[in-house]
């Protein structure tokens, strides 16, 4: 069983006349997780809320009981290693729900019931007994007890600045860079087992002759990964930490790790890589103090559906909880998150012909990097795709970026600038991207670029005058 998450809540009656009677509600966290700040709201818009009410009207049809005001309810984030269903005796059939919520209602007459439910809410379930002990509130900032202390470093000093992600720096993208006003250029880089930090020095002294900060990407192999897990993080950590040595100002710590593309199918969870992330930090910070750490952006995606995990990967919210209820906040300078398929204004919050889902939003998006950790956010892939200019269609699994324009990117990429930079959550922006031209069947790469075909740069000047060129 794996918990990532609990918390606690108690109501009380008060009575005050005999003909009135007034409800103090007592909100009692004990000794609140890392994530309590971001606890639920009791709103109808609170995705917590609603899956408790969910469980909570469940266990009132079940055992006819009136719920309405309760002594105690806990929470956690649960794998249910035989299925939601597993705690009822009767079931018509079992329903392959493996992770979700957790509830534990402890009634006014002193009766405890259990109650689970998907993480959005729509597949629920009223156990027929509670089937462990309620949890204690977990102690203040507790974390995984086999991580080290975290090393002192510099952190995301500074204001909002702005880069890039390149193919390559040449005299075409280095000027377009300066008339978008960046200051940074993003490189990934590949880490196989053995590699020397050597490979590095190349992106990082390119970069200083142009006069750009780096912040390098820097990805190992999920299949050496998968079968030496402890070994493997160990040679990474001295891999980044030599990069560190070299002089790069930021490293992000591999990149979407909540999907089998990138990490050990069966090994995605936030806790497995908050262990990664935490030797490299300490690893980074004793090489140089002053390179910024951001964590790997996880892949923004429901394909995961209501089980929030399964074995191919992990949606990115639930990935990211499970990363702040393992301590990860101490061990990142800054969120690494990406946004990559808008298709309105990211000053708006709803209107996608999509749908509602939180990944297709600007402002959903930041917060949801965030807000689980209280960390300043560093958009390590923010871009918008446009066909505009390629005798290629856009492939079918892009279909839905069909209809925006170079003209729209230009200004969607300028208002996300001004918006993160207003935000005061944003340290750093890297457009994805400034100049690849590859615009295949299967991949328009070159559909995200600020540089179109023909070598012009809408959004070279969109962005530029919110940055102040």
């Amino acid at each position: 069983m794996n918990k990532t998450g609990r918390h606690s809540q108690r109501f009380l009656w008060v009575s005050l006349a005999a003909s009135a009677l007034l409800m103090v509600l007592l909100i009692q966290f004990g000794a609140p997780s890392r994530i309590s700040a971001q606890g639920p709201t009791p709103t109808p818009t609170d995705r917590l809320w609603l899956a408790f009410s969910a469980a909570r009207s469940a266990i009132e049809e079940k055992f006819n009981e009136d719920l309405t005001i309760v002594q105690r309810w806990t929470f956690e984030e649960m794998e249910f290693v035989n299925g939601i269903d597993s705690c009822v005796s009767e079931v018509a059939q079992t329903r392959p729900l493996y992770f979700g919520w957790r509830f534990v209602i402890t009634s006014l007459t002193g009766n405890r019931y259990e109650g689970r439910t998907s993480f959005d809410a729509t597949i629920v379930t009223a156990c027929d007994e509670v089937t462990v002990n309620a949890p204690a509130a977990a102690a203040p900032g507790a974390v995984d007890p086999n991580l080290p202390a975290p090393v002192a470093g510099s952190g995301a000093t500074g204001g909002f600045e702005i880069g890039g992600h390149v193919l390559e720096l040449n005299a075409g993208t280095v000027n377009a860079m300066r008339r978008s006003g960046m200051t940074w250029v993003k490189k990934q880089l590949r880490y196989s087992l053995g590699q020397d930090p050597g490979s590095a020095a190349g992106l990082i002294q390119q970069a200083r002759a142009n006069n750009f900060k780096i912040l390098l990407g820097i990805v190992g192999e999920p299949s050496q990964l998968a079968p030496n897990f402890d070994s493997y993080i160990q040679s990474y950590a001295q891999f980044v930490a030599g990069v560190a040595r070299l002089g790069a100002d930021a490293i992000e710590v591999w990149n979407e790790p909540n999907i089998d593309r990138e990490w050990p199918a069966g090994q995605i969870n936030g806790a497995n890589y908050t262990r990664l992330l935490a030797a490299a930090f300490n690893a980074i910070k004793t090489a140089n103090p002053n390179t910024m750490v951001i964590s790997g952006a996880p892949a923004p995606t429901g394909f995961f559906g209501a089980a929030g995990c399964t074995a191919q990967g992990c949606n990115d919210d639930v990935f990211m909880q499970q990363m702040a209820q393992a301590g990860a906040a101490q061990y990142m300078d800054c969120v690494g998150l990406h946004y990559n398929e808008g298709i309105i204004a990211p000053s708006r919050s709803g209107g996608d012909p999509r749908g509602n889902y939180p990944t297709y939003y600007f402002g959903s998006m930041l917060a949801r990097g965030f807000n689980p950790f209280n960390k300043p956010v560093c958009w390590t892939e923010l871009g918008y795709l446009s066909g505009e200019g390629f005798s290629t269609p856009i492939p079918a699994g892009f279909a839905w970026a069909n209809n925006t324009t170079v003209a729209q990117q230009a200004a969607w990429l300028a208002e996300a600038a001004s918006l993160s930079a207003q935000s005061g959550r944003v340290r750093l922006m890297i457009i994805w991207n400034v100049d690849f031209p590859f615009f295949t069947a299967t991949d328009p790469m070159g559909g995200y670029a600020m540089i179109r075909p023909g070598g012009g740069c809408p959004a070279c000047d969109t962005v530029g005058r919110v940055m102040g060129r």
